[in-house]
Parts: structure tokens; C-alpha cells; sequence
């Protein structure tokens, strides 16, 4: 699958904000507000979409409205990238009201993750374009007192360098504190930073291949359907988001979603594979998981790394989709070879 790559961002230029899938800018205009600056105070210019600062119910807007805001912002000449809000569950809501050959002929940086996961594969699916899994407006350029350094630098280096990305070295702090946003509680103090152990290798191996994955159950929305990228010769991440009630994701569903995957032949086919810290996990769920993963890829001799810098838990890097990556236990090494932009 041929996908073009966009321009790179310069200082100076206009980034568009949609919210294709949660409403929840309306509810929290503080983090609109400091992501807007933080942007601005990078050097970027800051457009807002029509619907992308409303509610209806859980959402930004009607499906039809949600789709329109992405053909204003493909359509504007004055845009050149593109960022969402925040995630959601409900992108998969505006696929069929997307005008694909509108997003083909104006190419530009797509940027988003969690449930934009859906948008990142119809995308390159139906309108051959390379796009980005990163940071969002709310949640990371929103951060209080700013955004993490670790999220700027690779944010930087994926859109503002058309060099490849090259080595991706693990952040040495994280965290998944969350400080109440309706109380402002996030106002109050940065969150709780701590050390990270780096790259956990749960089997050796050496992998070199175009990357592609995403959220889970994002991708369970997606996958079978005709908006699928089917992983197979990949090396696939896997992203686990917090769960509704504002802890981890159920781990009894996420090995729903695995089993699902397994049925697809996803572990059979690719690589290597990639998981992002999940939200909220301990030891306990720690080991949980790697039970999990292993039994799923039992058999197989690919590489799997744990505790990437993908998702859900800050910081993270920006990822371009379809882009070439090594990985090597021996040497600890995530490369990305590629660069996602021109």
C-alpha cells in the first residue's frame, strides 16, 4: 500500500483542531485553551474546526457535522496540519460520510491517537495517506504547567525534520496521574512524575519492518471491515487506554480483543510486536498481560518489546503509520528508519 507523505510543519504554520469523536473541548475549555497556547508558543498558528469546541450527548456532533469539520480543515489552503482534541469511541460514526478523494487530493499531517486509531487506518485505507499516531490537543498540549518535554522532542522530530525519526530512546520518567479535570484539580500542580525501567524485552529477537496497530477495542471496531489495513509482515503496536471507570482497561475484555486479533491471524502474520505502557497497571496486571501476550504468540519467534512510549500513559512520541522500524533486544534498540514527511 502506497501512502504519500505530507509536508512537514514549519514554524509559522496553522494547525486545525477537529474533534471527530469525544465532546469533551465544551466541557474542559482550560485545556483548550492551554494546548491553543502551548501551540502558539511553539510558533504555530491555531484554527479551531466548526463543530470541534461543541456537545451533543458524548460527542463533538452529529456524524454528518464530526465529517464536515475534517473537510474544512483537508479543504482549507491555509491549514496545514491537522490535530484532534482528544479521543473518544465514536470515529467510526463519520466513515461513511467521508469524502476520501477530497483527504487524497490535499494532503496533509493527520495527527491523533486512541480512537482516531479508526481514522488513521481509513485514511491510509481509502485515501493513501500517511498519518500520525501522537498527541492530542487536550491531553497532551494541554498539560499543566506544559507538555512534557519527551512528547515535544518527538513530536518535533517526526513533523518538523524530514530526516527519519533514527533511534527512539526510552523516556525516563512517566506517569498516568490523573488530576480532576472538572475541579481544575489539573491547574493546581504538574502530575506526579516517575522512573521509567525502559524497554522490557518479553522475547528476544531482532524484527525490521513497517509498523502499523492502535487502540484497543479501537481497532476491534475496525478490523474485517473494509477500512482494514491488515497487519500481516508488520510489526504491530498495541495501545490499552484506561477503562470507564478511570482505571485500567478490564483485562478480562482486553483478552476478548486479543483472542479476536488471534482469530484474524494477526499474531501469526506479523513481525514483531509493540506494547505502549498500559494506563493504571501495576505488578499485578503487569504480569496478567505478559500471560496473556505470550500465550497469544506462543510459537512464534518474533521480537516483543513492552513498556514502549506509545498512548495512553505521558510521555509519548509521534508515530508515523506504515513507516519503517528495527528492533533489536540485543542492542535494547527502537529505530524508526523512515521519516513520515517531506
Amino acid at each position: 500500500m502506497e501512502l504519500t507523505n505530507p509536508k512537514k510543519l514549519k514554524k509559522g504554520d496553522t494547525i486545525g483542531i477537529v474533534s471527530p469523536s469525544a465532546g469533551l473541548a465544551e466541557l474542559f475549555p482550560h485545556r483548550v485553551e492551554l494546548g491553543k497556547k502551548m501551540l502558539e508558543k511553539i510558533g504555530f498558528q491555531v484554527v479551531f474546526a466548526s463543530h470541534s469546541r461543541n456537545r451533543e450527548r458524548w460527542v463533538s456532533g452529529s456524524p454528518i457535522d464530526r465529517a464536515s469539520d475534517l473537510h474544512q480543515m483537508f479543504a482549507n489552503d491555509k491549514v496545514d496540519a491537522i490535530m484532534c482534541t482528544i479521543g473518544g469511541d465514536h470515529s467510526n460514526q463519520i466513515l461513511k460520510y467521508l469524502d476520501f478523494d477530497l483527504i487524497r487530493n490535499n494532503p496533509k499531517i493527520f495527527i491523533g491517537y486512541s480512537d482516531i486509531t479508526i481514522l488513521h487506518y481509513a485514511f491510509a485505507k481509502k485515501a493513501g495517506l500517511r498519518t500520525f499516531y501522537g498527541p492530542c490537543l487536550m491531553s497532551e498540549f494541554g498539560e499543566y504547567p506544559t507538555v512534557l518535554p519527551y512528547t515535544l522532542n518527538y513530536f518535533k522530530k517526526a513533523l518538523m525534520n524530514e530526516k527519519p525519526i533514527g533511534l527512539v530512546k526510552p523516556s525516563e520518567i512517566w506517569t498516568d496521574e490523573f488530576l480532576d479535570w472538572f475541579k481544575k484539580r489539573d491547574l493546581t500542580r504538574s502530575r506526579k512524575l516517575y522512573p521509567s525501567q525502559g524497554y522490557e524485552w518479553w522475547r528476544e529477537g531482532k524484527a525490521k519492518a513497517l509498523i502499523w496497530g492502535g487502540a484497543i477495542p479501537t481497532v476491534n471496531h475496525i478490523a474485517g471491515s473494509e477500512y482494514w489495513v491488515n497487519p500481516a509482515d508488520k510489526i504491530f503496536f498495541i495501545d490499552i487506554p484506561e477503562g470507564d471507570s478511570g482505571i485500567f482497561y478490564s483485562q478480562s475484555w482486553l483478552d476478548s480483543f486479543l483472542s479476536d486479533l488471534d482469530n484474524l491471524c494477526v499474531f501469526a502474520s506479523i513481525k514483531g510486536l509493540m506494547i505502549g505502557r498500559p494506563y493504571g497497571y501495576g505488578q499485578k496486571e503487569d504480569k496478567i498481560l505478559k500471560d496473556m501476550i505470550m500465550y497469544y504468540t506462543e510459537g512464534y519467534e518474533y521480537p516483543v518489546v513492552y513498556n514502549v512510549n506509545i498512548g495512553h500513559v505521558a510521555p509519548i512520541i509521534t508515530l508515523p503509520f506504515g513507516a519503517t522500524v528495527h528492533l533489536d533486544s540485543t542492542q535494547n534498540r527502537f529505530e524508526i528508519l523512515d521519516s513520515g514527511i517531506v
